[in-house]
């Protein structure tokens, strides 16, 4: 027997609280989904406290889409059980949310799980000052070695060392300049050395990583062989490399 509610003066079926449960569910999945985000970029959060609103999010959009595929079933025509409209809800947020994320990580989600690339696997530059700053004080920045090295190489095969036709304090100059150019905050700086170090924050969740650039001459040449190591995850669906591609842009123009 269905559950009946009263309306007016009549006993009608009360709506499916399986499908009633699937548009909240939705709804809550939709708001954390766009707050996570939201209050990373104010500042009013960590970067990875809104990465877990976030993908808390995420869970509760896939969970909305399974209860209200369940919804529809309690709500089909022959179980005479109104709600349909609001399974329809959970469905409908579910699959945005999940091909949202879909969309946006696209061929990133076949890029190996590793956080720390360089323009040059076989000699990497290393990070001289970074450990000095207080959020690196206990890890390690030594690059990861021959295993990250192999699977860099075979999933970003355009970096490499950046060799330019030009005196090397003046690549020094121009690297300092594209760094500020791209938002990169230089936390050390050794002419004399060849040196560069900085910090990039990302956009959306604020997660700050780690970038060294080193400048050497050789012959008539001066070779430029970045490093960009995140502070946070194992993968980074390609952050880093986009990050040194950018700066060689900016660098070469």
């Amino acid at each position: 027997m269905l559950p009946l509610e009263r309306i007016g003066g009549s006993r009608v079926p009360s709506p499916s609280r399986v499908a009633s449960s699937a548009a909240w569910i939705g709804l809550v999945a939709a708001a954390a989904f766009g707050i996570g985000p939201a209050l990373s970029v104010t500042g009013l959060v960590a970067g990875f406290v809104g990465f877990r609103i976030y993908t808390f999010g995420l869970l509760l959009g896939l969970i909305s889409l399974l209860v209200g595929l369940a919804g529809l079933w309690h709500t089909r025509a022959s179980a005479g059980r109104p709600g349909r409209a609001r399974a329809l809800t959970g469905v409908g947020i579910g699959l945005i949310l999940a091909a949202g994320v879909g969309i946006s990580l696209g061929s990133a989600g076949r890029l190996p799980a590793i956080n720390d690339i360089t323009t040059n696997p076989a000699d990497p530059p290393q990070f001289s000052h970074a450990g000095q700053l207080e959020p690196n004080r206990e890890r390690d920045l030594a690059y990861p070695g021959p295993e990250f090295a192999a699977q860099q190489q075979a999933a970003y095969p355009d970096l490499e060392p950046i060799r330019l036709n030009a005196a090397r304090n003046a690549v020094f100059e121009d690297s300092l300049a594209a760094a500020a150019d791209l938002g990169w905050e230089i936390t050390y700086q050794d002419a004399d050395q060849g040196l560069i170090e900085a910090t990039d924050t990302t956009a959306i969740f604020r997660f700050v990583d780690d970038v060294t650039i080193r400048i050497r001459s050789s012959g008539k040449i001066t070779v430029v062989d970045v490093r960009s190591k995140s502070r946070d995850g194992q993968g980074d669906l390609g952050a880093n490399a986009e990050r040194i591609r950018a700066f060689r842009e900016s660098l070469t123009e």
